[in-house]
């Protein structure tokens, strides 16, 4: 019929990985959705995901980590350093479970997108004003004629609001430079975050047969050539993985913190639609997972329809927004801004985290996605 027009429960805006994620939990619990994506193709992004442990039980649970084809690296050991004082070194492992794993982004992707396109719920190349997409509104995608009861937006970090939005930014000058290395140790399944004078430097241990494969990223103000970073990476991990090769390809990316509110009726931002932060926490991802998981529990307490939902919604997943950015920026600023107080809030906190175990075991925790303190 011409003039048909099809009710759904659930209009999803962006295919990325959490909302391609939200799109399948949701329709698991049998709800009608809908999710379109700007692109036709998955973009290959090469770069992987740092996944927490509450994160891989959530892949486990919707049936896709048991199918990724490259076997993700386990991580068991967490170490950070401080370029101030080579002697502070923090020491994070976990004997009952790993602290998490390493995957590539864009296999998750393909598992995802193949099981969205047999369930045909899926249009891509589609790109909406974001301003005219309305719940309740008829949405014309691909001359058929919709009814959404609710929107959810999972456009990423430069999703680009106006008409009912407001977007608080943390602006920082910082790029992020994220690349992929091999070397003549075995990298131990361990991962580093390294705070050098020029920014903070995380290796992580790559999916690979032979453990002599790691990525790493590097944030910093400063333009680096690929021989620079190159320095880098000799100057702080040859004596830990051996002979390095980087290779050649290196991602560029620049970073936007922000936290975007809105107070129009059922629309949801979800990712990093609703916060994106610096990446020297490397939770920003495992807090999407939880947003989706904050999300999928309300539909089971809830009507998604009324009016208090989506205020129940963002007020669970306001205070870890809130925390993780306040955290992440006080972090960049410190060491942006060398002086004697800053030094002293850093070995501070060092010293805190060496010495007081509740505090040691609290941050695995909550690096785990099994801490309590935000609910």
């Amino acid at each position: 019929m011409k003039n048909q027009i099809h009710n759904y429960d659930f209009l999803i805006v962006g295919a990325g990985l959490v909302g391609s994620l939200l799109a399948l939990s949701l329709i698991k619990k049998k709800f009608k959705v809908k999710i379109i994506e700007k692109h036709h193709q998955i973009l290959k992004d090469q770069r992987t995901l740092a996944i927490n442990a509450n994160s891989k039980d959530f892949l486990n649970q919707i049936g896709i980590w048991n199918k990724i084809k490259t076997q993700p690296e386990v991580i068991n050991r967490i170490i950070i350093q401080d370029h101030l004082d080579n002697n502070q070194k923090l020491v994070f492992e976990n004997r009952e479970e790993p602290m998490g794993h390493v995957a590539y982004n864009y296999e998750i992707q393909e598992i995802v997108r193949s099981k969205l396109l047999k369930l045909k719920c899926m249009i891509g190349g589609i790109n909406l004003n974001q301003d005219n997409i309305k719940a309740n509104e008829i949405i014309v995608l691909n001359k058929s004629r919709y009814l959404f009861k609710k929107i959810i937006f999972a456009t990423g970090k430069n999703a680009n609001f106006s008409k009912g939005f407001s977007k608080k930014t943390f602006p920082t000058k910082h790029k992020s430079y994220v690349g992929f290395f091999s070397h003549s140790k075995n990298h131990q399944n361990i991962a580093y975050e390294i705070f050098t004078k020029n920014g903070p430097l995380a290796v992580l241990p790559a999916p690979s047969k032979k453990k002599n494969y790691s990525t790493f990223i590097f944030s910093t103000p400063e333009p680096y050539s690929i021989l620079e970073q190159l320095k880098i990476l000799e100057k702080n991990f040859q004596g830990s993985h051996g002979a390095i090769k980087l290779k050649k390809k290196i991602f560029e990316f620049s970073l936007n913190p922000h936290l975007t509110k809105t107070k129009l009726e059922n629309i949801i931002l979800l990712g990093d639609s609703l916060r994106s932060m610096h990446p020297v926490a490397g939770q920003g991802w495992n807090l999407g997972i939880k947003d989706i998981q904050t999300f999928c529990d309300l539909t089971d307490l809830y009507d998604f329809r009324s009016n208090h939902f989506d205020e129940i919604y963002y007020a669970k997943r306001q205070l870890e927004s809130v925390a993780y950015l306040g955290m992440t920026s006080m972090i960049n600023y410190v060491y942006d801004h060398p002086n004697f107080f800053n030094h002293f809030i850093i070995k501070t906190s060092f010293k805190a985290l060496q010495k007081i175990k509740p505090l040691r075991n609290l941050f695995i925790k909550q690096a785990m996605g099994r801490g309590y303190i935000f609910v």
